[in-house]
């Protein structure tokens, strides 16, 4: 299966406790780099969100999102230290026994004492299990977005296989009719300085113009990667790193076949090779 590095997924969950929002949104990169902002009630997550992340993504970078919206609560939620309210009447009348004038103690001021007032904890461990949950199924979406955009790669990938190896099979072809025309030229060469054609010294010369030009084995192995890559494509594993490497290999064995060319036509077919496997390559940069 062919999937992307490049996906979004979203998704969304509600409760008593709130509103839970889970993004996860993954790009290109050589390695599987995750970050994470999550709100504070929701930190103890990230460790199993990174094992989750490791059973389903094996390259990319990943920006995952988690927002909690808590329920508004109602004034009756706070609370009251009624004792460290009596304790803080209590010092501000020996206060003001001491004082003359002393204003009148403000119950806001009260209030405002540290301690006195406060807002009972809240249990979260509904949202944290929901937002288990929902991480669960947007990374499951991720990953079904991922194989969905990578899939569609692979006509791209067919037709520039099946082409590389039409021309493969056009220069092998061609290569009998251009070393009996090197033939010719040597000949010919001969005749024009007026050299007594010998067979041995032909025979000599096209040994070696043979030797210079030969490009069986770069044909070989051209066919050779071609099918490790299908091979690849059509593999359930991580596949962007195995077919960069080959794109490598093509790309060295044409630049080969370019090299050892002795007709326009070998260098026209080389240089389409090229082409071909550049487009590819920049695909397989978004490959997981």
């Amino acid at each position: 299966m062919i999937r992307s590095m490049t996906a979004f997924a979203r998704s969304e969950t509600h409760g008593e406790w709130g509103t839970l929002t889970c993004e996860i949104r993954t790009v290109n990169h050589r390695y599987l780099e995750p970050s994470f902002r999550l709100p504070e009630v929701l930190r103890e997550l990230e460790n199993p969100f990174r094992e989750a992340l490791r059973k389903h993504l094996k390259r990319g970078k990943v920006d995952v999102s988690m927002r909690l919206q808590s329920a508004e609560k109602t004034s009756d939620e706070f609370e009251v230290d009624e004792d460290l309210v009596r304790a803080v009447g209590a010092a501000a009348a020996r206060v003001s026994r001491l004082l003359d004038n002393a204003a009148a103690i403000d119950t806001l001021d009260v209030l405002r004492w540290p301690g006195v007032l406060s807002v009972p904890e809240q249990d979260f461990s509904e949202a944290r299990a929901a937002a288990m949950g929902l991480f669960d199924e947007v990374l499951t979406e991720l990953a079904t977005s991922r194989a969905r955009e990578g899939e569609r790669l692979r006509p791209l990938f067919s037709e520039r296989l099946a082409t590389i190896t039409q021309l493969v099979a056009d220069v092998r072809a061609l290569m009998p009719e251009l070393l009996k025309s090197q033939e010719q030229t040597i000949k010919e060469r001969f005749e024009k300085a007026q050299v007594e054609l010998e067979p041995e010294r032909v025979a000599q010369e096209m040994v070696m113009l043979a030797q210079k030009c030969d490009v069986a084995e770069e044909l070989d192995r051209l066919d050779a990667h071609v099918s490790e890559v299908a091979e690849t494509l059509s593999s359930g594993a991580a596949i962007g790193r195995r077919l960069d490497f080959l794109m490598q290999e093509l790309n060295r064995e044409a630049n080969t076949l370019s090299s050892k060319s002795i007709d326009a036509r070998v260098t026209r077919a080389a240089v389409d090779l090229k082409v071909l496997i550049e487009q590819m390559r920049e695909q397989v940069q978004n490959l997981e």
